[in-house]
């Protein structure tokens, strides 16, 4: 099984390039479904405040590592071949997914502050940030999760600045060259 972890800030890109990958249907295991399950079944609306809490209490509670080990199960039950994992948020999730799956690929997409504010604008997700300034906490709350050193262990950078069908274009020429290695 080929794995590819995908490591990005919020609205970096990540999600189009897992929307990518399930286009071509290569399954797509999105590590932020889990702290939403979590949050719905505490009963709480899903707010980046709410996620927020959800997450950082599962990492006291089980290690910085907490959401990649719930997330390993559903990678291996997929049985494909090739496999995305969405929201990689820290180098502990990392050296976990490189323990587990011996070819695994971690992708970093990066876009600057202010090409991210500006896509979350239309993305319309409950829990995207509304402002600039609860952008930049966000990206405080996850870079206190590791997400600076997960980035830096990348294999591959992305940069997402262009049209999304420049970034598209990259995303489907890196699948099919590892969709060929798989």
């Amino acid at each position: 099984m080929k794995v590819i972890g995908i490591v990005g800030m919020p609205a970096s890109g990540k999600g189009e390039f897992s929307r990518i990958a399930a286009e071509k249907g290569i399954p797509v295991v999105v590590m932020g479904d889990a702290i939403r399950k979590a949050v719905t079944t505490a009963g709480l609306p899903l707010t980046d405040g709410n996620l927020g809490k959800v997450s950082s209490d599962l990492r006291a509670r089980h290690g910085m590592g907490a959401i990649a080990l719930i997330t390993v199960p559903e990678v291996e039950a997929t049985g494909a071949p090739v496999v995305v994992i969405d929201g990689i948020r820290g180098s502990a999730e990392v050296e976990i997914f490189r323990e587990h799956f011996t070819s695994f690929l971690l992708v970093g997409v990066r876009a600057s502050f202010e090409t991210r504010l500006a896509r979350l604008g239309s993305r319309g997700r409950s829990d995207d940030p509304a402002s600039s300034d609860d952008l930049r906490r966000r990206d405080e709350r996850e870079l206190g999760w590791g997400l600076g050193d997960a980035l830096a262990m990348a294999d591959v950078f992305f940069e997402n600045e262009g049209t999304m069908e420049e970034y598209g274009e990259k995303a489907r020429h890196l699948l099919d060259a590892l969709e060929g290695c798989a």
